[in-house]
């Protein structure tokens, strides 16, 4: 990889931090491209690490132990998509049932937000719900419930007052025990 300096609002970003190009240069294009960036030596007090990101910016943050990893992403707003890269299945799992987020992707970023059958969505500060496929279908539209009460004389008798006599004759009869 080679590096890659920004201008202006992006290195604001990441406050004159290294960064570097993924493999894609735009330089020369017209289409107004931004290339993908992995971002290294970041921290808390970087925009980048504050907010959700909709670009091509990828921060690096480098930990210790899985647990350190998994104790970083609890003690923070759950994430819009979560990535895991690795082949152990216990660490995996720990991953999975340690952390909370709105999707999934294992050894690869963000691929779960573009299979249809799948629901994508954040939980929390990064949204709600789960917009895609039947799942987005069903959260934007109203399932609305109509109850219609019989007209039957016998409908309600039992729970609504007020209790006369006959009510009462009718509640002792249906609960006696024989």
């Amino acid at each position: 990889m080679r590096s890659h300096r920004c201008e202006n609002t992006a290195e604001a970003l990441w406050k004159g931090r290294n960064s570097y190009s993924a493999g894609e240069d735009f330089a020369e294009s017209h289409l107004h491209r931004l290339a993908p960036s992995l971002i290294l030596d970041v921290n808390e007090e970087m925009t980048v690490m504050q907010e959700e990101i909709f670009g091509p910016l990828l921060p690096i943050k480098t930990y210790k132990n899985i647990e350190e990893a998994i104790t970083y992403v609890r003690n923070h707003p759950s994430p819009v998509a979560l990535s895991y890269f690795g082949h152990d299945l216990a660490e995996e799992r720990l991953v999975l049932d340690g952390t909370t987020s709105g999707g999934v992707t294992i050894n690869d970023c963000l691929f779960h937000a573009f299979i249809n059958n799948l629901p994508f969505g954040g939980i929390g500060s990064s949204g709600m719900g789960a917009y895609q496929g039947k799942t987005g279908f069903l959260t934007f539209s109203h399932a609305r419930a109509v109850y219609r009460q019989s007209s039957s004389p016998e409908a309600g008798l039992a729970i609504r007052p007020p209790f006369g006599p006959e009510r009462r004759a009718f509640l002792l009869q249906a609960i006696r025990k024989d």
